[in-house]
């Protein structure tokens, strides 16, 4: 592993874990050239995943769009980017177990929308109009009664 310092290339292990994630191993490596510690993350390489758009193209799946969407819809919200980043892991687990190679971009928007109900309510509202592309107001009451229907049977 290349020390990020001073580019040397031998570098040994001080530490392994599993990352909170599970999917990943995080290793504290020291250089053995200049002494300088850096952290290097190991995870298992997956099949590219192809997400099929509403007008048949085709483009390879990307966690960092779902996070950014994700962020722009929980703006000004107590939704820190590690529950963010721990609604995609699902999301992309869920994703990778149950599709194989290809994916339909609703079957994602559905998953987003899901976690982010149990996540933050206006999170969602947020979301949802985006997702959906909401033509008028009645359209976005409707998914609120729909929230406000789901609470009454939680309570």
């Amino acid at each position: 592993m290349r020390c990020p310092k001073c580019n040397g290339l031998k570098s040994s292990v001080i530490d392994s874990r599993q990352a909170e994630d599970g999917n990943t191993i995080r290793r504290r490596r020291e250089c053995e050239e200049c002494d300088h510690r850096f952290t290097t993350y190991e995870r298992v390489e997956e099949k590219t995943l192809v997400v099929v758009k509403k007008d048949g193209t085709r483009e390879q799946f990307s966690r960092d769009k779902i996070f950014n969407g994700i962020i722009r819809s929980a703006q000004k919200r107590p939704v820190s980017s590690s529950d963010i980043d721990e609604v995609v892991n699902r999301i992309e687990q869920k994703i990778r177990s149950q599709h194989d190679g290809e994916v339909e971009s609703d079957v994602i928007g559905n998953l987003v929308m899901a976690e982010l109900a149990d996540l933050d309510e206006i999170t969602y509202v947020r979301f949802a109009s985006v997702y959906r592309s909401f033509k008028d107001v009645g359209e976005l009451e409707n998914l609120l009664k729909e929230i406000i229907k789901g609470n009454k049977k939680k309570g």
